[in-house]
């Protein structure tokens, strides 16, 4: 027995000499001990808990190269493999989390939609739901800073850029012709459903190095993952119907999307201020099908949609006014792949295909074009850590222009062009800390029309302020080639470009959103030519300069007021151009040098209802007048809108909508139409550019059936 004993002592005295002590202190970067650390080795059960002064000691039994984890929340896990003779009166700093909510944002010139962003001045549902857009987001989108009132025109107008400046993009890759075509005094709209997409990102300015051939703007959209349903989507509006339906399997799924439009039953109670022979009506589609891998997900997008009408429109030098027919034909495809590959890689890809055709009558001139574009993307990217990321790609661009015109005095005659673009990026995303981040990248483009090669830098910089307030930084250069209104004449050009210089300031808390913006925009080689419109006859050259600069504010608030959602946008706009036919610098006539937007919304919880408002103010345009001395000499009066909607909740998945677009009834004005001569005065005549109507009313009933019996198309309300 005794000698049982002696063995159990010796036993208890080797092994408590073999034991080991793993101890030492923990500190955040400012040398602030973290109470409650979990220290331990892997794969054992040997560990302890930080205390306040941040020390730690357990004993192990364990020997040679072990592996000692500390782990606190909001800081990055800390691993260190050593000898465990080595791992006592250790000093070890944990670096901050920067996957954490509360860390900087590389934010200058962006706003984001959707729950994929951490901080979202807009959400998908305010696409749908602003009084003013009618369901389109290019409308919803022109109620933030840095968009300008062209009420007659429809289309992006960014900080003193024309709209062919701001590029649309579907999951990554471009959208060649992303509006339908109209007229004169006619506004478009956006051709694509706001319901099968769930991310918007749209940038004013300062835009990442993967985007090029746009100077002012680029709009992101990204299609929906993983819908949460199947179900059928009914809608029955005054200007015809729609009807969507959703499809889901194991590792796919299939929307679809399909709408008819006809104005005649509408302009046949609401009369406008033209002369219609046919009223404008539209049939369309859209589908996408998703495909789930083991490893990432295919998407295949489609868009079709065909339009025509005629009308005659007034024209002061046309006493039996102006006729002008068109007939168009629009298809789109988009297809794109990403995966998560091996080592912290990831790849995305993708290509689309444009094929778009007009049919233009103006009075006995016909003009018929085609365009067929391409465009073919590669992007790879590689987190080697939480702080440094590094992508890189290359795509290509190709578009086909080719134009017929002729009337009853001249020959057919053809022209047009081939514009193809070979381009590379590169971008890096370095997170210092919480507080500090960099993304820097270089995009290198060829023209193979002007035989042309461009580098571009881009740089942002965001350090945060506060715990809820940053302040960033950005520049960028930008290149683009002329549009196809100038290229099917002249090819002999090269890119016009901008830079652009940025200052943000945003503060985010619970619910409320700041952000203040100034900039600086550089434009220079910009297309000139020497007669009254570009033509065959026409001298073009890349002489033109201008600048554009600005601030932007805007605040939203959801939190304050219960029940009630608005935000409230502000734009000082200063701007001149000396372009295209302009014979001094001059501010260009679809800038605005004020545009302020206010958007409500209140959920009334007794009447199932939510009633919005959404008011527009745009100080006056530029304009020529003829009768007076000097170049855009005069400006219109100041545009006022103020559009209600009223979304009544019949049931869960059945909602009447009415809206109202300028409620008041303003009488705004785009623009003035002088006379071609003088009368016997020597006065040139002129007469009011108007909309075509001051009023726009709309009422809708959808329905969604659908497999819990809740949703609706109008998910949050």
């Amino acid at each position: 027995m005794k000698s049982l004993i002696k063995i159990l002592i010796t036993c208890i005295c080797f092994q408590l000499s073999a034991q080991s002590v793993i101890s030492g202190t923990i500190t955040d970067s400012k040398n602030n001990p973290i109470e409650g650390a979990n220290v331990f080795l892997d794969g054992t059960y040997d560990g302890a808990t930080s205390n306040t002064a941040g020390f730690f000691s357990f004993k192990t039994n364990e020997s040679e190269t072990q592996s000692l984890t500390v782990s606190y929340i909001s800081f990055e896990t800390y691993v260190l493999s050593s000898d465990v003779s080595t791992l006592n009166n250790l000093k070890i700093v944990l670096r901050d989390d920067v996957n954490a909510l509360d860390t900087v944002v590389l934010s200058a010139g962006t706003f984001s939609a959707g729950d994929n962003s951490k901080v979202s001045a807009l959400t998908s549902m305010d696409v749908v739901t602003t009084a003013s857009a009618l369901g389109d987001f290019v409308g919803a989108l022109q109620t933030l800073p840095g968009t300008t009132t062209v009420a007659e025109d429809g289309r992006l107008f960014v900080r003193g850029g024309e709209a062919e400046e701001t590029q649309i993009f579907i999951d990554g890759i471009r959208v060649f012709t992303p509006y339908t075509p109209t007229t004169n005094n006619a506004p478009t709209r956006g051709r694509y459903s706001p319901f099968l997409f769930d991310g918007i990102t749209f940038s004013t300015g300062g835009y990442s190095a993967e985007y090029g051939q746009a100077l002012s703007s680029v709009l992101l959209l990204s299609t929906i993952d993983e819908p949460d349903q199947e179900k059928t989507d009914i809608g029955i509006l005054t200007l015809g119907a729609n009807l969507g339906n959703t499809q889901k399997w194991e590792k796919s799924s299939l929307s679809v999307n399909a709408s008819y439009i006809n104005l005649a039953p509408y302009l046949a109670v609401f009369k406008d201020r033209n002369v219609w022979k046919k009223p404008f009506q539209t049939v369309s589609g859209e589908a996408v099908y998703r495909y789930k891998t083991d490893n990432g997900m295919l998407k295949l997008y489609s868009a079709f949609d065909k339009s025509n009408f005629e009308l005659t429109q007034e024209d002061i030098n046309s006493p039996e006014g102006l006729d002008f027919k068109l007939d168009n034909s629009n298809l789109y495809f988009n297809g794109s792949y990403s995966a998560k590959l091996e080592n912290k890689w990831k790849l995305q890809s993708g290509f689309s295909f444009t094929h778009a055709n007009n049919s233009i009558a103006i009075d006995a001139n016909n003009i018929d074009n085609t365009e067929n574009s391409i465009h073919a993307k590669l992007k790879l990217r590689k987190s080697f850590s939480n702080r440094f990321k590094l992508n890189f790609g290359a795509e290509y661009f190709a578009t086909n222009f080719n134009e017929t015109f002729q009337n009853d005095f001249v020959q057919p005659i053809d022209y047009g062009f081939n514009n193809n673009i070979s381009a590379a990026f590169t971008e890096a995303d370095f997170i210092f800390s919480k507080k500090l981040a960099l993304k820097a990248g270089l995009r290198a483009e060829y023209s193979a029309l002007f035989k042309e090669a461009t580098i571009s830098p881009r740089l942002s910089l965001a350090y945060k302020t506060g715990a809820k307030s940053q302040v960033s930084l950005a520049y960028g250069d930008f290149y683009q080639n002329p549009n196809s209104s100038i290229l099917k004449f002249e090819q002999n050009l090269k890119a016009q470009q901008t830079q652009h210089y940025i200052l943000n300031y945003q503060y985010n808390n619970d619910g409320r959103i700041f952000r203040a913006e100034a900039y600086y925009k550089n434009y220079d080689n910009l297309v000139k030519f020497d007669t009254e419109f570009a033509s065959f006859d026409t001298n073009y050259n890349n002489t033109g300069n201008g600048f554009a600069k600005g601030l932007d504010l805007f605040y939203r608030d959801n939190k304050s007021l219960k029940n009630i959602d608005y935000w409230v946008s502000y734009s000082y706009l200063d701007t001149e151009r000396d372009y295209r036919n302009y014979p001094t610098a001059a501010q260009p006539n679809f800038a605005n040098k004020h545009n302020v937007s206010v958007v409500g919304k209140y959920w009334i919880e007794n009447w199932k209802s939510q009633i919005g408002l959404s008011y527009a103010f745009a100080s006056g345009r530029t304009y020529t007048n003829p009768n007076e001395t000097g170049f855009l000499n005069n400006k219109t009066k100041n545009f006022n809108s103020l559009s209600l909607n009223w979304a009544y909740l019949l049931s869960p998945q059945k909602i009447l909508y009415f809206s109202v677009n300028n409620a008041l009834g303003f009488k705004n004005v785009n623009g003035y139409q002088y006379a071609n001569t003088p009368d016997v005065n020597n006065n040139f005549n002129r007469r009011a550019l108007r909309p075509a109507a001051d009023q726009f009313f709309f009422v809708g009933f959808f329905w969604t059936i659908s497999e819990n019996g809740s949703g609706n198309q109008l998910d949050n309300l």
